[in-house]
């Protein structure tokens, strides 16, 4: 299992702050989880899919971009380049 973390605008498009969810199957990466998310329906898919615009990541508190790696366990997330509050 990962955690899966959001914040800003995403959490408010989302609906929820948190979420845990197994990691992928073959999941080595940060991309493959943001293609797994936008393979989702909805607004997952509005959020990470091609048109969703520019979204920050970390992994474990730690700013991570697509081609970092994600394991069993790692807190993952999300959030607009630019938050408040």
């Amino acid at each position: 299992m990962i955690t899966i973390l959001y914040f800003a605008w995403l959490r408010d498009r989302l609906g929820r702050s948190s979420e845990s969810m197994p990691l992928p199957e073959g999941a080595r990466y940060v991309g493959d989880v943001i293609r797994t998310l936008a393979e989702r329906d909805g607004d997952y898919r509005l959020v990470f899919g091609p048109q969703g615009g520019a979204i920050r990541c970390a992994v474990n508190q730690e700013f991570a971009g697509p081609d970092d790696g994600v394991r069993e366990g790692d807190e993952v997330a999300f959030f607009p380049p630019v938050t408040g509050g």
